[in-house]
């Protein structure tokens, strides 16, 4: 795999935009037809599907933000605190996702937190039947630079669905011929930790997705 960087930005960007289209389109539709509307009742139903799309769209440019782009600054670290509340906030409307958390560290260094991050988008989409989504990770100390992070989340319920491309991307096997926006995210985290001098791994069964990644001086 050799993606160019503004190849895989131009994918990533199409990603946000494929994302964004549903919610953005709600709040399109719902003003259209508030406009229509005489009804007390019905136009109060229209602001509050206004308020539920404005609220998707905040919640996942918020998410993409800091999973795709340069939100944070580069070389600092990010209060895990943040990551978790975007994560939550990206399944609030999904009662058949649980989500746990076992993460020691405080803050990581941006390159963990946004693997975490794309980690556990993938756990969501894997989980289309609902079930457990499981975010766990570390920072071990060195003696020089600022660690090593290593993250583990975990997907598991009935049927998971997990597309092998993307996987292939995140090993960085994946033929260019065969990315797209739907594998930019895991190339993006391929190029993140070879940078690093990192390695990810995945394994996948029938009821499980397991993500895994080191990654030295994050």
């Amino acid at each position: 795999m050799t993606t160019s960087t503004l190849d895989l930005a131009s994918l990533l960007c199409s990603r946000l935009c494929h994302d964004m289209l549903s919610p953005v389109g709600a709040l399109s539709n719902g003003l259209e037809l508030l406009a229509d509307e005489d009804d007390p009742e019905m136009r109060q139903r229209c602001f509050e599907l206004l308020e539920q799309s404005a609220r998707i769209s905040t919640d996942k440019l918020k998410f993409f933000r800091l999973a795709f782009g340069a939100a944070g600054g580069f070389g600092e670290r990010i209060a895990v605190s943040e990551a978790k509340a975007l994560i939550e906030a990206l399944v609030a409307g999904n009662a058949r996702i649980t989500i746990n958390w076992a993460i020691s560290a405080d803050a990581l260094p941006k390159p963990a937190i946004k693997t975490l991050l794309n980690f556990a988008l993938f756990g969501i989409e894997a989980l289309v039947r609902g079930g457990t989504l499981d975010l766990a990770g570390e920072l071990r100390p060195e003696q020089i630079g600022d660690g090593t992070a290593e993250l583990v989340v975990r997907a598991s319920g009935p049927r998971i669905a997990f597309d092998h491309a993307v996987g292939r991307a995140l090993e960085g096997s994946l033929p260019d011929a065969e990315m797209s926006s739907r594998t930019a995210p895991a190339a993006m985290l391929h190029q993140l930790a070879e940078t690093l001098g990192g390695r990810l791994q995945f394994a996948i069964g029938e009821d499980a997705l397991v993500l895994g990644a080191v990654l030295p001086g994050a």
